[in-house]
């Protein structure tokens, strides 16, 4: 038992599921937010551009006793095809893809950015250098390539 809760610990808290619950949290309340951009901002918008019209209950009768001015009201007295309902969605839907493919956009070029900067060479400590120049130094004089100094 103590194995299979330490496969499932190493599992669940592995690093892409976090990032993956992180995401789906996120991705419900960006939804939230463009479900509320769409109906409380721009449709209003399109409805005085088009007159008043309301979309969200803009519906085509299917069934031949419907007459209520309501989409909910409609569905209760029998099928209808609830098409402004569906440019509602469309557009929300429209608007996410949009978003999400600007923020990839700049994820991709901030990452290109990242990639294109070349690797900065940090300073090393006096002491440090000293050492390498001591190295080379010893390095050259063992190959012979110069006389010794005199000491």
């Amino acid at each position: 038992m103590q194995s299979f809760l330490r496969e499932f610990k190493e599992f669940a808290l592995r690093g892409n599921m976090v990032d993956l619950a992180i995401g789906i949290i996120i991705g419900a309340a960006f939804s939230g937010l463009v479900n509320s951009l769409v109906q409380d901002i721009i449709m209003p918008l399109v409805g005085i551009i088009t007159g008043g019209v309301d979309f969200t209950n803009k519906y085509i009768a299917l069934a031949p006793g419907v007459t209520a001015a309501s989409l909910a009201e409609a569905r209760k007295e029998g099928a209808v095809l609830a098409y402004g309902n569906f440019l509602t969605l469309a557009i929300n839907f429209i608007i996410v893809a949009l978003v999400l493919f600007v923020v990839v956009k700049i994820m991709n070029n901030l990452k290109r950015k990242e990639e294109q900067k070349p690797p900065v060479e940090e300073a090393l400590p006096r002491d440090q250098q000293l050492l390498e120049e001591i190295r080379d130094l010893l390095a050259v004089r063992l190959k012979g390539d110069t006389p010794s100094p005199k000491v």
